[in-house]
């Protein structure tokens, strides 16, 4: 099967991670990159999940109650206040 070259590029830190990790699992950077593109065309998509860091249910929750003025923190005028608190 012929074979072409492609060039990638990538931040250096990031190439001398994967490189080591390569390394590690016995493996190149080149057979790592083929077994993703090999990966993706038989199932026909990124073979993991891409998305944004969203929110879990509980941080939602925690945003809403700040946004709306709920469950949040007593405050204090001085040190002192803060400990008679504590100490009560």
């Amino acid at each position: 099967m012929a074979q072409t070259n492609i060039n990638i590029r990538m931040d250096d830190n990031l190439k001398l991670q994967f490189d080591r990790l390569c390394n590690e699992l016995g493996l190149n950077m080149t057979t790592a990159f083929n077994i993703f593109a090999k990966t993706m065309v038989r199932q026909q998509r990124i073979p993991f999940e891409v998305a944004l860091d969203v929110p879990n249910a509980e941080t939602l929750a925690a945003i809403d109650d700040v946004n709306h003025g709920r469950n949040l923190s007593k405050s204090f005028h001085s040190v002192t206040e803060l400990m008679e608190d504590l100490n009560a």
